[in-house]
């Protein structure tokens, strides 16, 4: 049977585990400033739970007492959440943190320990008394937590959209992938805040299953984390993200030069077309699309906007209008590509197909063809037949 002890002392292992990959991270592979102190800051969050974990080994707190317990994770949670939160997010919006980012963690805890400080010093029993006022002060301090962790998913939460949002207007595939380790944490930082008041004020089984869950969590959350550090997605990313600062410059001075052709103070909405510059970007793009242009692997959206003959502000507003975005444009224009191909050429291979249709691999075009059109090239090509 699994006790209380098994598992602090799982806990205990398992955080310094995760503090040793942390600490043993390859320095150069981790290319920014930001991705060094989002590091520090995920390697202070395990180091921290693992002493909260000892401590309660330790101490036996839990045996004595619900309240006593929770004195003791309400001090030293917030805070480690606090650490993983900012860590992501500083990932996300690549070190530019407002004031409440950085402060919202700090100013709940601080409240919290005052909060628990009062109860015990003011109820007149010793500090570990399992009082009125502190369990009504470890109640308040529970739903600050929430709150807090609330604010943070809601942050990470509109900042992956914007991070998706600049990469399905950059590269030429699908690039969630990148990404979706960091959708998940999110979830489970969401969840975090629910289940951990769970655990702390629970007990029996139940309370045991929670645990057992936050702790899957906090693994997945640190590995994906270490994983993504060394990968080259947030390379990747910031060039997306740098791309998409470029087309909003460039809209702005194609708004100024307008409003200043015009002799007026206001320009045109910087994210439509007019109807005679759509029209000059669909001649331009209809010329491009009947010389194959967008049958080149690896083809970035500057560089198809370069080749067309327009701005990159001109191709994302024009696609924008039409309701796409580059990534699903190009993935559509090479299925229709690859629908051909595979009518007049019924010998050839998914690798012949791919590389000629403008696909990395027969892998992106098997994936990308089934998820437009429902079936796989084999079963296109069989249907033809049929």
């Amino acid at each position: 049977m699994v006790t209380l002890q098994m598992m602090q002392f799982t806990a205990v292992v398992l955080m310094l585990l995760l503090t040793v990959k942390l600490l043993f991270l390859r320095e150069r592979r981790i290319k920014s400033r930001q991705a060094r102190q989002a590091r520090r800051l995920m390697t202070g969050g395990t180091m921290l739970l693992a002493l909260h974990f000892a401590l309660q080994l330790t101490m036996g707190l839990r045996l004595m007492g619900v309240t006593q317990s929770v004195m003791l994770n309400l001090a030293m949670l917030i805070p480690a959440s606090y650490l993983f939160a900012r860590a992501v997010l500083l990932l996300q919006r690549r070190g530019e943190l407002s004031l409440t980012d950085q402060w919202t963690g700090p100013a709940v805890w601080m409240v919290t320990v005052a909060m628990l400080a009062v109860a015990a010093l003011t109820d007149g029993q010793p500090l570990l008394s399992d009082t009125l006022e502190l369990r009504m002060a470890e109640k308040a301090g529970a739903v600050l937590y929430m709150l807090m962790q609330g604010y943070y998913t809601w942050r990470h939460s509109s900042s992956l959209v914007a991070m998706r949002h600049a990469l399905s207007d950059y590269y030429d595939r699908d690039t969630d992938g990148m990404l979706r380790w960091m959708q998940y944490s999110i979830i489970g930082l969401m969840l975090l805040a629910l289940m951990v008041p769970m655990a702390i004020f629970g007990t029996g089984t139940w309370m045991l299953i929670i645990a057992f869950a936050i702790y899957f969590f906090l693994f997945y959350l640190v590995d994906s984390f270490c994983f993504y550090l060394v990968s080259p997605a947030p390379e990747r990313v910031q060039a997306a993200e740098q791309n998409a600062t470029e087309v909003k410059e460039e809209a702005c001075r194609e708004q100024a030069a307008m409003s200043s052709h015009k002799g007026t103070e206001e320009g045109t909405d910087a994210a439509l077309l007019s109807p005679e510059v759509t029209h000059e970007v669909e001649q331009a793009v209809a010329a491009w699309l009947a010389r194959g242009g967008y049958r080149q692997t690896g083809l970035l959206q500057p560089q198809a906007a370069q080749d067309i003959g327009i701005s990159r502000y001109r191709l994302t507003a024009w696609l924008h209008q039409r309701g796409v975005k580059y990534t699903e444009w190009m993935a559509q224009l090479r299925v229709e590509e690859a629908k051909r191909t595979i009518a007049a050429h019924p010998d050839w291979g998914n690798d012949a197909v791919a590389q000629h249709c403008g696909f990395a691999d027969r892998t992106v075009l098997q994936r990308t063809f089934k998820k437009i059109e429902g079936i796989t090239p084999q079963k296109y090509m069989e249907n033809l037949s049929d």
